[in-house]
C-alpha cells in the first residue's frame, strides 16, 4: 500500500516541480520583455555563480548587452534584475527615489544586512530633516578640524608602511589603505571616543562585515553573511557609545573635535532629536560609504599617478610650490584649496574609476522607464556609474585631469555624467569631505613617498571587493623621498 502510494506521489511531485520551473522560466521572460539578456535561466540561483566567481566579466558582459537600448536583463537568486547603462535612464532612477516608485538598497540584500533604519531606506520629509541635521558636520569648520585628523592618520601610516617597506620587494596597498581609511573614519567620525581596545574590536567587527559583503545571503549560523549582520549590530552598538560620550561633552560646554561633537553640538538644540541608537546607525553608515569608496580612490589614485609620470611631475610641482614638509608645518585648509591641479587629479580619479561603479534601487511599483518598457514591481534595479563616467566626457577613456581645469570644467559641462557622488534626494552629503581626504593623500604621498608600480599581466585590471581595486591589490616598491624625515613631529605640529 505504502509502495503504491510513493509510486503514485513521485508522479506528481516531479510534475510540480516541472510546473514551478516552467512558471518560474516564463515570469522571467515576460519580465524581460524585449530587453537584451539570457533566454534561459538556471532555477532560482540564476546567473549569481558567474557573478560571483567573476563580477568584472559578469558586469562588463551586462553592460555590452546593454550598449544600443541602454538596459539589459538578468536572474540572480531569484530576483529579476534590470541593468541601466544609458545616463538619462539612470537619472530617472535616482530622481524617483521615494516610497511608491524606487527605493536605494545600497546592495541587494541590504536591508536584512544593514537593518530597516539604515540612512539609505530613508525617505521624504524623515530623510529631508536628517540630512538638515547632517549639514552642520560638514561646515568649512568642521572639514577643517577634520584635515588635522586625516593627516595626522595618514602620516601615522606612512611612516610604517616605509619602516616596513623595500625598495626591492613590492609591497600590496589594499589592506594598507583600508586600514588607514578605516583608523582615518575612526578618528574623524568618533574621535577620543573609542578607545584602543574598541578600535581593535571595531577593526574585526568591520572585517567580517566586508566579507559577509561579498558572501552568499544565508542568514544561518556558520555563515559569512550572518557573521556580518551580527558585526554590523556591534559597530552600531559601540559607535551609540560614542554618541552618548559626545553628548555629554557637548553639554559641558566642550568645543568640537570630530565628527560627532559637531553633531551634537547641534543636535542637543533639536526639540526632538534622533535616539542614541539611531545616530550610531547613521554614524556607520558614514564610515561605510567613507571606507570602501574611499579605499578605492587612493589605490586607483597610486595606479594612474604611476602610468602618468607627466600629471605626477604636475603634481609634486604645484604641491612644493604651496607646501614644503621640511618646515614640519602641516598642510592648511587654505593650502588644500590652493592645490587646485591636484584636485583636478583627484576628480578624474573618481571619474576613470567610481568606486561604487553601480548604486541598487528596488521598484516599488511598476514603472514606466521607456515608451516600450515598464519596470516590473520588485525589480532590482542596477544604475551604472562607471559606464555613465565614459559617456558624454571629451575622449572619456583618456586619463586626463585638465578636463576639470580652468576653461573646461567638465564637471559642470557634463554635470549629469559625473554620477559617482550619486544624484538626486540620496547625492553624497560628504562629497567635500571625500575629496579633501583624496586631494590630501595624494598631496602627501607624492611628496614624502617615492614609488614604483609592480607591474604584471593585468595587474590594473578591475576586481569587486565589493568597489571596484586593482586586480593585483596595488602592488608598488616604496621609499622615503626625504630619509630621516620625521613623520610623527610633522603629524604633531
Amino acid at each position: 500500500m505504502e509502495l503504491a502510494f510513493s509510486s503514485m506521489a513521485l508522479p506528481f511531485l516531479v510534475c510540480a516541480i516541472a510546473l514551478l520551473l516552467l512558471y518560474e522560466q516564463l515570469s522571467y521572460l515576460r519580465k524581460k520583455g524585449p530587453l537584451p539578456g539570457p533566454t534561459l535561466v538556471f532555477p532560482f540561483f540564476g546567473n549569481v555563480l558567474p557573478m560571483i566567481l567573476n563580477p568584472t566579466l559578469f558586469w562588463r558582459n551586462q553592460a555590452l548587452a546593454a550598449f544600443s537600448s541602454g538596459l539589459s536583463s538578468n536572474y540572480l537568486l531569484g530576483r529579476f534584475i534590470l541593468f541601466i547603462r544609458s545616463t538619462d535612464l539612470s537619472h530617472l532612477i535616482f530622481s524617483n527615489v521615494r516610497p511608491d516608485a524606487f527605493h536605494l538598497i545600497g546592495h541587494p540584500f541590504g536591508k536584512k544586512l544593514f537593518g530597516d533604519d539604515n540612512l539609505i531606506y530613508m525617505f521624504g520629509d524623515a530623510h529631508k530633516s536628517l540630512r538638515r541635521r547632517i549639514a552642520p558636520n560638514f561646515t568649512h569648520r568642521a572639514l577643517s578640524t577634520y584635515l588635522h585628523l586625516q593627516q595626522s592618520v595618514i602620516l601615522s601610516h606612512f611612516s610604517l608602511w616605509l619602516s616596513q617597506s623595500n625598495p626591492q620587494i613590492p609591497i600590496k596597498l589594499r589592506l594598507l589603505c583600508r586600514d588607514l581609511n578605516l583608523a582615518t573614519s575612526q578618528t574623524v567620525f568618533a574621535g577620543p571616543y573609542l578607545s584602543d581596545d574598541s578600535r581593535r574590536r571595531f577593526n574585526t567587527d568591520y572585517n567580517l562585515f566586508n566579507i559577509g559583503l561579498m558572501a552568499l545571503p544565508f542568514d544561518l549560523p556558520g555563515f559569512a553573511f550572518r557573521r556580518a549582520r551580527l558585526a554590523v549590530r556591534r559597530l552600531v552598538s559601540t559607535l551609540s557609545s560614542c554618541v552618548s560620550a559626545s553628548k555629554t561633552r557637548m553639554l559641558a560646554g566642550a568645543e568640537p573635535s570630530c565628527l560627532v561633537d559637531f553633531w551634537m553640538q547641534d543636535e542637543i538644540h533639536e526639540p526632538a532629536p534622533a535616539t542614541e541608537d539611531e545616530i550610531g546607525g547613521y554614524l556607520f553608515d558614514f564610515l561605510f560609504a567613507a571606507q570602501d569608496a574611499s579605499t578605492s580612490s587612493l589605490l586607483w589614485a597610486v595606479v594612474l599617478l604611476d602610468s602618468h609620470p607627466d600629471v605626477l611631475g604636475r603634481v609634486r610641482a604645484e604641491v612644493s610650490s604651496i607646501w614644503d614638509p621640511l618646515t614640519r608645518e602641516p598642510i592648511s585648509p587654505d593650502m588644500i584649496r590652493e592645490f587646485k591641479y591636484t584636485e583636478s587629479v583627484a576628480r578624474e580619479v573618481v571619474r576613470f574609476r567610481p568606486p561604487a561603479t553601480m548604486v541598487p534601487h528596488i521598484a516599488g511599483k511598476d514603472f514606466k522607464l521607456t515608451e516600450n518598457y515598464v519596470v516590473p514591481k520588485g525589480t532590482i534595479v542596477f544604475p551604472s556609474v562607471f559606464e555613465s563616467s565614459f559617456q558624454g566626457f571629451t575622449e572619456p577613456d583618456r586619463f586626463d585631469p585638465d578636463r576639470f581645469g580652468e576653461g573646461r570644467e567638465e564637471d559642470q559641462v557634463f554635470k549629469r555624467n559625473f554620477l559617482a557622488f550619486g544624484a538626486g534626494p540620496h547625492q553624497c552629503v560628504g562629497q567635500r569631505y571625500a575629496l579633501n581626504h583624496l586631494v590630501l593623500f595624494i598631496a602627501l604621498f607624492v611628496s614624502l613617498v617615492d614609488f614604483r608600480r609592480h607591474r604584471t599581466d593585468g595587474c590594473d585590471d578591475i576586481a569587486y571587493v565589493p568597489t571596484i581595486v586593482p586586480k593585483d591589490d596595488c602592488q608598488v616598491y616604496i621609499s622615503p623621498r626625504f630619509p630621516g624625515f620625521s613623520f610623527s613631529s610633522s603629524s604633531s605640529s
